[in-house]
């Protein structure tokens, strides 16, 4: 509940999740594709070129035939990985880091196949953000149109893993900004798999935003949403 996950801690070996860690790039290199706005507050790369040797090999893992064969397995579907990340890769939060509850887009926007799973895999080992709820991963119940009720708040504890179905009103997010010092930074990898689409499959290319309890009155951040969801405008609103 809400939807089908698993989470998985110790995902890798030690050594190498404290590899990565140290391999993420910082908060303020110029590599990071920069989201700022009322909804999403991060920071995302997904060019393989600018990664670490070590953070190579983990997605290149992660979309091997090895372990998708093994996804395939587990979910008794045929899985396909996406080689380009698109939406995925390496992902930052600071102080103020915010994504609010979201559906991922549904259908690939360059591949046209239907999203079916998500991994995310946490390795920042600062202690604190593995004992407050700040930047914890939430999940909600929902409709196709709006989560109803937060059902569950994960910690990204350092090398813990969630895998979980997108395909089932799938609302997910960052439950409270972090207000962590700006020495602190959340870090995950996230790679994604896709399958045909079903025949019910909802259409969209891009995430579907929802606005917390406070911004439900607010006329600009209902339109932010509108355009975030737009093939024809997401671009124009990741900094606004």
């Amino acid at each position: 509940s809400p939807f089908d996950h698993l989470v998985i801690d110790d995902f890798f070996d030690v050594d190498v999740a404290y590899l990565i860690e140290h391999g993420f790039p910082v908060f303020d290199s110029d590599i990071w594709h920069v989201y700022s706005n009322s909804i999403e507050e991060k920071k995302t790369c997904n060019q393989w070129n600018l990664f670490s040797n070590v953070i190579y090999k983990a997605f290149d893992f992660l979309n091997s035939k090895e372990f998708t064969d093994c996804l395939t397995s587990k979910f008794d579907t045929p899985l396909l990985p996406d080689h380009g990340l698109h939406g995925g890769g390496l992902h930052i939060h600071s102080s103020g880091g915010n994504l609010n509850p979201h559906l991922d887009y549904s259908i690939h926007p360059k591949l046209g196949l239907q999203r079916r799973l998500n991994i995310i895999i946490y390795v920042s080992s600062d202690a604190r953000l593995h004992q407050s709820q700040e930047g914890a991963l939430g999940l909600w119940s929902g409709d196709a149109v709006s989560p109803i009720r937060l059902e569950k708040e994960l910690l990204p504890k350092f090398n813990r893993a969630v895998i979980f179905d997108t395909t089932q009103h799938s609302w997910h997010g960052i439950t409270r900004a972090l207000s962590c010092g700006a020495e602190y930074t959340r870090k995950s990898l996230a790679a994604y798999y896709l399958q045909s689409p079903a025949h019910d499959a909802d259409p969209r290319t891009r995430a579907l935003f929802a606005p917390r309890d406070d911004q439900k009155d607010r006329r600009d951040v209902l339109d932010l949403i509108e355009k975030r969801s737009s093939e024809l405008s997401f671009s124009s609103v990741y900094k606004t």
